[in-house]
């Protein structure tokens, strides 16, 4: 196993990157996957005789999703609800393709229904927003499916980097549940057809076009129309929930006419009116007329009637509550918490969460916003684009404040993140706009790593935006705390995209640590995703950037990276002298980690080679160094490696010695995958020892902690079990 410091040439000593099986992993990525308890089937006896034979299979995934966000209350739709449920009589596994203009009510209807959906379909609901017409990018499929993959029971670090290999495991457990999954606000059948489930479940796509082309596919179209006008009345007495409507009848059927009947624009106009109980109905009947009148030229994505709704409510917004409703406007991702919200209000006057939790609960009082899972919030998306157009109409420096707020609360968050997460990287420089930032603070590494993947697409967004901001600097640090998440998810695809906005706004800023730094990390992502060439390209070009720059300490540690590419492509002589060279270069510097990293690299060099002697004696010198500077983790991988070349040489008692003790080490480490190797190892010694039971025994083990993983590795263990498993 080669062995790199990812403190990524231009910046100081950080964390190892654990390298196996085509992939990059930091250690702490297997810290999360290992526990001190036994998993799955388990016997414990006193005596056994006779032929005893014992299997081990992975158990189905016990977790039951419920991503379904809460919805609205829902009137009338009795004939809609009547359609849907006959669709199921009818059929096993409907795709129901619900469409209709902004506000009428097709993501209620949908939530409604799915939810209500009882024993028939019981392993849960997944629920994805493809952000068809919010005003950002659209959401693609291959992100979607890894974030159902999770949410069916996947780890986070099991899901497979080939959207290819994502897909077919998305479908092989669809396959065997009954789910009901809704795929909100699509704007192509192509965007859709990936994501439909296999098997028995029902699958329901809202859209504002009828997305014809589902029709292939077993798409049954619905088109949802405003409600009827008793509907609608009876939308705006619940909503309001006093007196009002029976006493003006007249009034409120004109109201909801001039609501064109759209729940949307009828709950708005309600919440307004509810925060004013003694004003009757008819003074909103005026204030719209008016409205709408002014605004024809202004009509929001073609609805005058929405527009002029908003308008209305908006108009009387508290001060704090406009500024924040037209700075979230520009927030980068669909749902926000109170945190950012501060963030953006910070300025204004200054806040704080829990001050700005109230400013939000205000918005969510006047239908401006929606409730979403887990304390959030979000903007329907014509909400959105008319809180972004009341921005337009503010000065420019109210819309740069808001975005920069926003975009330094994710940096600031991030970089949290990441150092909790890879407490030995010390990160470049990050430049704040404030000297506070309202950020999130994290109790452990797994709630800084929960946060990351629930906002990466927020996070992914946020670097686009602050390059077409000319936010340079935010672009390529943010890209640079993003580190942790790209390698522990294996979201190489994105990573990648990150990396060139990072390189290209690193280069722009003329900074050469922050170029080196980018060009070591894309080329590190390139390399776990199968890109050997493209890393080596990379690696040289970093170690050009520290030349030039006369960073002498991020040019010995490019050459250790420029090795391990090399020793990919299987350039075993190249590898060494690269590896030779940055240990040699960074022990005259004082770098003693790295030097030590370097020469374990040269002993997976000798080992691949064929010389298991020269592999233990690099090996021994380069654990030594590492229990000397503190680094357990990468002294016990050091051991497992003298363990291999002990075994290659025939000295096998030594070799399980050494796996032994470093297995013990790992297991403290919770370094799942690197465990799973030293117990492969053990498990080879046991074959050659006759000790069948024993070997499968810790096959088995090594199984379960590669999980999902289809790795050569993990497909050589799997073939071991089969052969020992005994006939019929």
């Amino acid at each position: 196993m080669s062995e790199v410091d990812d403190g990524r040439a231009g910046g100081p000593a950080s964390l190892p990157n654990a390298q196996h099986d085509g992939q990059i992993v930091p250690p702490n990525a297997h810290r999360n996957e290992l526990g001190g308890t036994v998993h799955g089937p388990s016997v414990q006896a006193r005596t056994v005789h006779g032929g005893i034979h014992f299997s081990v299979q992975r158990p189905e995934a016990a977790v039951v999703p419920w991503q379904l966000p809460p919805g609205p209350p829902m009137i009338d739709r009795r004939r809609e609800l009547d359609e849907l449920d006959g669709l199921l009589r009818a059929g096993d596994s409907p795709i129901v393709l619900l469409s209709g203009m902004p506000g009428v009510g097709k993501t209620t209807l949908a939530l409604t229904w799915l939810a209500k959906l009882g024993e028939e379909f019981p392993d849960g609901r997944l629920y994805a927003d493809l952000r068809g017409h919010g005003g950002e990018e659209p959401a693609r499929w291959a992100e979607i499916v890894g974030g159902f993959l999770r949410g069916l029971g996947v780890p986070a670090g099991e899901v497979p980097h080939d959207p290819a290999e994502r897909l077919g495991l998305y479908r092989s457990l669809t396959a065997r549940r009954r789910l009901g999954v809704l795929l909100d606000d699509a704007v192509t059948a192509a965007q859709v057809r990936p994501l439909l489930p296999a098997g028995a479940n029902v699958t329901v796509v809202t859209s504002r076009s009828r997305l014809s082309g589902l029709l292939v596919n077993g798409g049954v179209p619905i088109q949802l129309e405003p409600l009827d006008r008793k509907a609608a009345v009876d939308l705006l007495a619940a909503t309001m929930n006093d007196r009002r409507v029976d006493e003006e009848p007249a009034q409120a059927a004109e109201l909801v006419d001039l609501c064109a009947r759209l729940p949307l624009a009828v709950q708005l106009v309600a919440a307004r009116l509810a925060a004013r109980p003694n004003r009757p109905i008819t003074t909103m009947v005026r204030a719209l007329t008016d409205e709408r009148g002014r605004l024809d030229a202004l009509a929001l994505d073609g609805d005058h009637t929405v527009r002029a709704a908003l308008d209305v409510s908006y108009r009387d917004l508290p001060e704090a509550a406009a500024l924040l409703y037209r700075g979230l406007g520009v927030h980068p991702g669909p749902d926000f918490g109170p945190v950012v919200a501060a963030a953006v209000l910070d300025t204004g006057a200054g806040c704080d969460p829990d001050a700005a939790q109230l400013v939000l609960e205000a918005l969510v009082d006047r239908n401006l916003l929606t409730e979403a899972a887990d304390g959030r919030y979000r903007f329907h998306d014509l909400v959105r684009l008319h809180a972004v157009a009341k921005l337009c109409d503010r000065p420019d420096v109210e819309r740069t404040d808001a975005l920069r707020a926003t975009l330094d609360h994710y940096l600031a968050t991030a970089t949290g993140a990441e150092r909790l997460l890879d407490p030995q990287h010390a990160s470049l420089s990050r430049d704040y706009a404030r000297a506070e930032v309202p950020r999130v603070e994290f109790a452990d590494q797994g709630a800084a790593l929960a946060w990351l993947e629930q906002h990466r697409a927020t996070l992914l967004a946020a670097i686009r935006i602050a390059e077409s901001a000319d936010l340079l600097a935010v672009a390529w640090q943010l890209t640079d705390a993003l580190w942790p998440l790209f390698l522990r998810g294996k979201y190489f695809d994105e990573a990648r995209t990150a990396h060139e906005i990072g390189l290209r706004a690193a280069r722009a800023c003329a900074d050469p640590a922050a170029e080196s730094r980018m060009s070591t990390s894309g080329g590190l992502c390139e390399l776990s995703a199968g890109g050997h060439d493209a890393a080596l390209r990379m690696f040289t070009e970093a170690n050009r950037v520290c030349l030039a720059a006369g960073d002498t300490v991020g040019a010995a540690r490019t050459r250790n990276y420029t090795g391990l590419a090399l020793l990919r492509l299987g350039r075993l002589d190249e590898a060494d002298e690269a590896f030779g060279e940055a240990e040699q270069r960074c022990l005259a510097l004082g770098d003693t980690r790295p030097a030590a990293l370097a020469r374990f690299n040269r002993a997976d060099v000798a080992l691949r080679s064929g010389l298991p002697t020269r592999a233990v004696e690099y090996a021994e010198a380069a654990r030594v160094e590492l229990v000397g500077v503190g680094d357990e983790y990468n002294a016990a991988r050091a051991r497992a490696l003298i363990g291999r070349a002990l075994s290659a040489a025939g000295r096998y008692d030594e070799a399980d010695a050494q796996s032994t003790a470093a297995l013990e080490v790992l297991r403290r480490h919770r370094a799942a995958v690197e465990a799973a190797h030293v117990l492969s190892a053990l498990a080879e010694s046991a074959e050659r020892r006759e000790q069948f039971d024993h070997a499968r025994e810790l096959y088995a083990e090594a199984l379960e902690l590669y999980g999902t993983r289809r790795t050569p590795a993990a497909e050589i263990v799997r073939a071991r079990l089969r052969d020992l498993d005994p006939p019929g």
